[in-house]
This record gives C-alpha cells, sequence and structure tokens, in this order.
C-alpha cells in the first residue's frame, strides 16, 4: 500500500486523456490565428487551455492516498450472558454433574480468564441483558435478551476494536437479528470468537412445566389442579403426580408420559384447613435425570369456608327443573331458592321455594348463581324492574346467570327485555315455532336421539372439564346421552365462547352452537339450548350430573368471592395480573343494614413488594348496588398486601394481589448455538464450546496487527472541485461574451 496520488493509468484512458489534451493545444494555437492575440484574447485562450487540462485530470480520476497508522493499543470487548435463559443447568465439561450456564459463566469471569490478552490488548469486559435490579423499573420494559443490541452498542462505543469476545447461549428474543450486527462488526475487520454456553438438545429430565389452580378454594369442595409434564427422557415414564398443602390435603394422580412428549392432566384435592397457604405439587425424581429441582413447584390459595347460594327459576316442574334442583340440594356448599311459577296451578311450595321472584335489590343482590328456565319477561313472571334489578346483578355484582330455555318457549318474551342483551346466543323463535309436539312450544325436535359434540375450546374448558385431560374429556361427552329437542339458536354473537355444538345441525352461520358463555359487565353468562342434561345419569347416576353443575356453579361464582367480609365484596380483573397491567379493581359496599352505601370514599391502599405503598380512590359506578370502581397498574412483580376502607360504614377488609412479571426468557431450552457459529463464521472469528476457552483466548493473542487503516481524498468528484470547474466554464463564457464572441 503506497501513500500520495494514484491515476487511473489503464492504456485507454492515457490514451483519451492524451487525445483530448492535443487536440486542446491545437484548438489554441488555431484560436489564437483566427481571433487574435491581444492581452484579452490570449487570457481567453489560457484559461481554456486551463479548463482542458482539468477535465484530462479529472478523467484520470487522481485519488490522494494516505495510511493512518494506530497509535494506540488495540481492544478486544468480552461479552457475557447475563439473561434469564443462562439459569438453565446445562453445561456438562469432563462428564461431571452439570451446572447452570450462568454459573459456569460466573465462575470464568471471576477468574479472569482473559488476563493473558491484557499483554497486548485492552480488554472490556460487560454483561448484557441482565434483568433489571429496580424494581420500579418502567413496566414497559421488556425482559429477554438483545443480543444484536450488545454487539452494535460494543462497536459504536469502542473505535479501536479488535475483536469481541462473547460468552453465550445463543438465545435472543429482543431486537433485530444478530447477524445485522455481525455484519457491521465484519465491515469493520473485527472477528467475534464465541464460547457456546449449553447443549443443543434437551439433556435427560422430566420437568413440571405449570401448574394452574385457583387463588382461592373452598373448604371441603373439590379443586381441580392442572399440571403440564414435560418428558425428555428416551423411554417412557409412569410416575405419580401428587399435590400436597396445610391440614393433611392430599390428592395424587398416576400418569404416563411417552419419551421426549408433554401431556396435560388434573389432579383433584379437597382442602381441609382454612386460610391462606402454599400447596406443593411434586413428582419423583427419575433416577436419570440431570435437573432435579424442576420436578416441584408451588402455587398459593386462599382456603374459605363459605357456602353458594343459587337461586332456580322455572315455569313448570319438568325433569331437567327437578334433576337440576336435587342435585344443588345435595351439594353440601350450596344454599338452593326455588321459584316455580306454574301456570295452571299457582307458584310451586315447599322447603326452599319462594312465593315470588325478588321484588327488592337486598333480596337479590346475596344469590352467586341464577338459574332462569323456561320462564319470560312477561305478566305473571317476571316483570321489566325485576329483569333489570337482575341484569344489574350480574353486571355489577359478578354473579352468574345460566339461561335454560325448555320446549314451552318463554324465553323469547326475553328479546326485547333488560336481559336480551346478556343472552350469548341469537335465536329465532318464530322459525322455530311449532315445530315440536307441544301444544304451545318452540324448538326444534329430533327425530332421534342426538348428542352435544364440544368445541375445541370445550375441550379443556374448566366448565366443561368431566376428565381429567381434553383427549378423554371429549370421549366423555360423546359417550353422555343425547337429546330430543333444542332451542331455535341461529349463531353465537360477538365475544361469546362456544363450549358445545350440535353433532350434526348446521346453517348458512355454521355449526348450530348449544353450550356457549360470555362475560357481562362483572359477572359471566352461559346459555344451554337443550333440556336433557337429566339424561347424563343413565348408568352413572350422579357422576356426570352433578359434576357439571357443580363446575358450573363454582366456575360462574368465582370471581365474585375472590376477596369479602361482612358488608364488603372486592374483585378484580384480571385475576393473575401481570407487571404493566391495567387491573381493574371493583368494590361492593353496604352498610349496616345490608343496604349499598351511598355516601362516603371508598379507598384501596396497595402495599408492593418493595415497600411502597400506593392509595387508589374509587368512583361510584352504580350507587343502586353500591359499586365502586377503579384501575391500578402494577410497577413491581410480587405479592401486594391490600387493604379496601369505607370508614362511612365502618368496612375495611384486606387481602392480596399478586403479580407476575412478563419476561421472554425461558429456562430449560436447548442453546441456540447455530446462531453463533454463524456470526463467527460471517466474521471471520471462531465458535468454540466451554472446554475450549484457553484455546479461543490462544487464538485471540495469535491475531495478526491490524492493517494501516487507508484514508483517500478522490479529487475527481470531490464537490469543491467540481464546483471550480463549473467556475471556469462560467468565467470561459462570459469572457466570450465580453469580447463579442459567439
Amino acid at each position: 500500500m503506497i501513500e500520495g496520488w494514484q491515476f487511473n493509468n489503464a492504456p485507454w484512458a492515457l490514451g483519451v486523456a492524451g487525445a483530448f489534451l492535443i487536440a486542446s493545444v491545437w484548438f489554441f494555437f488555431r484560436s489564437v490565428k483566427r481571433e487574435g492575440s491581444t492581452g484579452g484574447m490570449i487570457a481567453l485562450h489560457l484559461l481554456r487551455m486551463v479548463i482542458a487540462l482539468a477535465v484530462a485530470l479529472t478523467f484520470l480520476r487522481p485519488e490522494r492516498v494516505q495510511l493512518s497508522k494506530r497509535s494506540e493499543q488495540p481492544r478486544v470487548a468480552v461479552l457475557w450472558d447475563a439473561s434469564g435463559s443462562m439459569a438453565t443447568k446445562d453445561v456438562v465439561l469432563d462428564g461431571k454433574t452439570a451446572v447452570q450456564r450462568a454459573e459456569w459463566v460466573k465462575e470464568q469471569v471471576e477468574a479472569k480468564f482473559w488476563t493473558p490478552l491484557e499483554k497486548r490488548y485492552q480488554v472490556s469486559v460487560e454483561a448484557f441483558s441482565a434483568p433489571p435490579t429496580d424494581p420500579k423499573a418502567d413496566v414497559e420494559t421488556e425482559i429477554g435478551t438483545d443480543l444484536n443490541g450488545a454487539l452494535e452498542r460494543v462497536l459504536k462505543a469502542h473505535t479501536d476494536l479488535r475483536a469481541v469476545l462473547l460468552l453465550t447461549d445463543g438465545d435472543w428474543n429482543l431486537g433485530k437479528s444478530p447477524i445485522t450486527g455481525a455484519t457491521a462488526l465484519a465491515q469493520k475487520d473485527v472477528p467475534v470468537f464465541a464460547i457456546g454456553t449449553g447443549s443443543e438438545n434437551y439433556l435427560p429430565d422430566l420437568e413440571l412445566q405449570s401448574v394452574l389452580a385457583p387463588t382461592y378454594g373452598l373448604l371441603n369442595e373439590r379443586i381441580s389442579v392442572f399440571v403440564t409434564l414435560q418428558n425428555h427422557l428416551t423411554r417412557e415414564v409412569k410416575t405419580t403426580v401428587t399435590v400436597s398443602g396445610p391440614g393433611g390435603t392430599t390428592g395424587s394422580k398416576a400418569v404416563t408420559i411417552p419419551p421426549m412428549a408433554q401431556i396435560q392432566d388434573m389432579v383433584v384435592i379437597t382442602p381441609l384447613a382454612e386460610g391462606e397457604a402454599d400447596f406443593t405439587v411434586k413428582v419423583p425424581v427419575e433416577k436419570d435425570e440431570i435437573f432435579p429441582e424442576n420436578n416441584e413447584k408451588k402455587f398459593h390459595m386462599a382456603v374459605r369456608k363459605e357456602t353458594l347460594k343459587v337461586l332456580v327459576v322455572d315455569s313448570q316442574p319438568r325433569w331437567e327443573f327437578r334433576y337440576l334442583r336435587n342435585a344443588l340440594m345435595r351439594d353440601p356448599g350450596v344454599q338452593v331458592n326455588t321459584v316455580l311459577f306454574h301456570p295452571q296451578i299457582g307458584m310451586g311450595e315447599g322447603a326452599g321455594y319462594l312465593p315470588s321472584f325478588p321484588t327488592k335489590r337486598e333480596d337479590l343482590q346475596g344469590y352467586d348463581v341464577v338459574f332462569l328456565g323456561d320462564v319470560g319477561v312477561t305478566k305473571g313472571m317476571i316483570s321489566p324492574e325485576q329483569a333489570t334489578m337482575l341484569r344489574g346483578l350480574i353486571e355489577q355484582q359478578a354473579s352468574g346467570l345460566v339461561f335454560l330455555p325448555g320446549p314451552l318457549g318463554w324465553q323469547k318474551t326475553l328479546k326485547d327485555s333488560p336481559l336480551g342483551d346478556l343472552v350469548p346466543v341469537e335465536t329465532d323463535y318464530e322459525k322455530g315455532a311449532g315445530m315440536v309436539n307441544f301444544s304451545a312450544g318452540s324448538g326444534f325436535s329430533t327425530a332421534g336421539e342426538t348428542k352435544l359434540e364440544l368445541t375445541f375450546r370445550g375441550r379443556d374448558h374448566w366448565l366443561t372439564m368431566l376428565a381429567t385431560d381434553p383427549t378423554a374429556n371429549q370421549a366423555v361427552w360423546r359417550g353422555l346421552p343425547g337429546f330430543f329437542w333444542y332451542a331455535p339458536v341461529v349463531k353465537a354473537k360477538p365475544g361469546a365462547e362456544v363450549l358445545a355444538v350440535h353433532e350434526s345441525a348446521r346453517n348458512a352461520s355454521g355449526r348450530i352452537p348449544l353450550l356457549a358463555t360470555r362475560s357481562a359487565g362483572s359477572g359471566k353468562v352461559l346459555y344451554m339450548g337443550t333440556d336433557a342434561a337429566w339424561r347424563w345419569r343413565k348408568g352413572v347416576e350422579d357422576t356426570y350430573h352433578y359434576r357439571f353443575w357443580s363446575q358450573v356453579v363454582r366456575w360462574m361464582s368465582h370471581q365474585r368471592h375472590l376477596a369479602q367480609s361482612d358488608g364488603m365484596r372486592f374483585f378484580y380483573t384480571p385475576e393473575a395480573p401481570k407487571r404493566g397491567d391495567k387491573v381493574r379493581l371493583s368494590a361492593t359496599v353496604l352498610d349496616k343494614l345490608g343496604t349499598p352505601i351511598t355516601e362516603g370514599k371508598v379507598t384501596v391502599t396497595l402495599k408492593a413488594p418493595g415497600g411502597t405503598s400506593e392509595t387508589i380512590e374509587l368512583a361510584a359506578e352504580n350507587s343502586e348496588w353500591g359499586v365502586y370502581n377503579g384501575t391500578f397498574t402494577p410497577r413491581e412483580g410480587g405479592r401486594y398486601e391490600v387493604e379496601v376502607a369505607n370508614d362511612t360504614a365502618g368496612r375495611h377488609m384486606k387481602t392480596q394481589i399478586d403479580v407476575s412479571v412478563p419476561t421472554l426468557e425461558k429456562v430449560g431450552l436447548p442453546a441456540k448455538l447455530d446462531v453463533l457459529r454463524e456470526i463467527s463464521a460471517l466474521t471471520g472469528g471462531k465458535f468454540a464450546s466451554p472446554g475450549d476457552l484457553a484455546q479461543i483466548i490462544s487464538s485471540l493473542s495469535l491475531l495478526p496487527e491490524r492493517k494501516p487503516e487507508e484514508l483517500r481524498f478522490r479529487l475527481w468528484c470531490d464537490p469543491w472541485w467540481c464546483g471550480a470547474l463549473l467556475v471556469l466554464f462560467s468565467a470561459y463564457w462570459i469572457g466570450r461574451k465580453i469580447g463579442g464572441l459567439v
């Protein structure tokens, strides 16, 4: 590499430039002879000659070359991964026990493995993608790995960078592809030497991946705990999942997991002690497992002793009504009241029967779930005022409403009533009228027994789960006795979740939805478009019939009972919030007489895990029901201590909200070493495993001196040079005009 001026010395270029100069000289003498040789003309001709020489020089593309030799010591940047995925325990050296990726990296950093490089290089050591240590960090900050950002950042920060040494598992889930940063490094002749930590394949392991359980349960009531198990062993595993809790609470389930497969299952427990406590889920450690610590998880649950209050309303003692009422009355956790509008013999009477549908708000507000059978909003049944009150119970008090239409077709009167918008499906009673063998009936009859078929969502929905896993659950529903009548349903309304459809009937909108649910304000609504659930007892007694209606009552009243005390109920949405979520807080407050409060402040004080407190004043949304709402955005993860208070009525209660922290980091996944190999190859570096770290240090020490940086000044395309030529051309042209030349 030579310093100085360089030209395009190709023969054709020199020939063209020479010919142009010879022609310019010939024109110079010719012009002098023809146009005169006075002082002004000679100057004008010389100017043209100078322009010709400049044009010829430009054609030869002159460039000034300078070599910049670096005087400072070159730098090696050591980047080590501090992200969450580095907690995976799969670094095995010399056949020894596996250690965490982060643990191995920490040992190397503490040992200052880069010391041999300091004789020749400046060494900068930086961690990247470490999770925030400040719990008050911006809620919008995603916790993940930006490998490309780390590469681009180090290139921008150090102008003397000679190489990058990268210790990571290759996992990236934020920012651009790391190939972008690697390309920029390659253009600057900065090689990347990568040490890939972790295994590219799953190590032998049986993992309890997740546990899903409600935030609260009822004492001595069945509670379903859903678990997900992953088998990373090359053999089938037969094991037992156990759940244990305070007071001797236990539950277990034998499961079989195929090799290299994942299963979901359910363990049923019955809490035996009141209060809030941690429950433990375990699977035994297999002899050839690498990670025994992931065979156990805990979940927190509040256990309370409560009785759910249910109101069953119908127009006649049909089979569906009788068996439903009997099932609920035999449920020890349910208190049942009944309203029976019998058109022929008058109101039903007996234990638990009410003389009429509740007419006062304070009489209705205690019900957790209302079953609305073959009844309507019409004279002699439910008045429009009572329908409005019932709607308020669902939307404002988080109660549940179950629509159970029947062949008399009274529910067709709901369409134009205050309850019409709550029905999850659209119906057409005009089309269905007279289609069954009932004198005043509405709906459709079937020639033979017809069954419900679960949708994809219904297979694993808690409400319809009658078995331990989705596949078995679908088989149970296929085996249940069917029905001979169904309501004139057209389609599901927007926002509804269809759990089961008619096994064969369809229309322009698709399969007929006969079991659907949707949210209504703070509450839930369920629609069942058949009247034959009582037939599910055939051959199995109460196994499925009781279980289904028990799950309906508990699922629909769950939100309402998240937290409560005398005269106060508090619930929040979502039930399992994440950091940064907008959490809707709702409280219902009653005075000493049991009526909704009309004055005073309702405040919610939330104490964060970090010790900071925040007080939110809830705004009155519906004074008739004593409902107060507000919003809260958790800025930390962990358990918040919550106190709800209204001094006017003397109501106070305490509860907790568990907030999780969203993260893109996953522990236990294989390392993405292909990414590191590609980065190393692109930049001219090397890739190695943890055991070859010493060899990588040696390779870095043997890197050749970087070539001097070449700086080129391209005169032929410099804007100032082009501007100068333009000025000369302009001066020549003006001179010709002044001299009277054409």
